[in-house]
């Protein structure tokens, strides 16, 4: 449980209790597609030190929010999961990451690639059907687009339409930056591949 508490029986309190201290939701963010091992978490929160973040991960741990386990091989080592409890904070972590999209930023740091399949999930506008598997920075993803929806979830997707293969930043790019689609990144039905990568417009900033 988090060190302040507001004493308050509201039950946006209790979760605030839970999961409102610095870094707690960005944790989350980072394991709602999968276990990751402390160096990971590290790399997709790089401005948060060691010391904070492993006093975070023992306090969401006891909350039974995620849980610490063995990695069977070959990765062989230890990872941070959510519980289903944690999971049950996914559709939260969703709806504010659409509501934030809004708020103006000067941010020119990288987004962690948990963080840009949470973009991809709140900007996608919906206007084709069709499976994809997406591997970017050395993750793996099956993006299943259909009926204005896309459902991003963690491994391999059967059958793609096409495989989508870059690194985060390039992805970004293409994504939300307009940047070509070159054949290196699409293997598999480049059109639909390009179709679906431009329908992620920018979110209206609202000052």
């Amino acid at each position: 449980m988090a060190d302040r508490h507001y004493d308050d029986p509201c039950g946006i309190a209790r979760a605030l209790d839970l999961i409102g201290e610095r870094w707690a939701l960005l944790v989350v963010r980072e394991l709602l597609f999968g276990p990751k091992r402390f160096t990971d978490l590290r790399a997709g929160l790089p401005t948060a030190s060691q010391n904070v973040l492993s006093h975070r991960l023992r306090e969401l741990e006891r909350s039974g929010i995620l849980t610490r386990r063995k990695l069977g091989p070959p990765a062989s080592t230890w990872a941070y999961e959510l519980t289903e409890r944690g999971y049950e904070l996914r559709p939260v972590i969703i709806e504010l990451a659409k509501w934030g999209s809004h708020a103006p930023t000067a941010s020119t740091a990288h987004l962690s690639v948990a963080a840009l399949m949470v973009a991809m999930l709140t900007t996608y506008s919906g206007g084709m059907a069709g499976r994809f598997e997406l591997r970017v920075s050395g993750e793996t993803f099956g993006a299943v687009v259909s009926g204005g929806h896309i459902d991003i979830t963690p491994g391999r997707v059967e059958q793609p339409d096409a495989v989508i293969e870059t690194d985060a930043d390039t992805l970004r790019d293409i994504i939300f930056g307009g940047r070509p689609v070159t054949d290196e990144v699409v293997s598999g039905d480049k059109k639909s591949a390009v179709r679906l990568l431009r329908l992620f417009p920018r979110p209206a900033v609202i000052a």
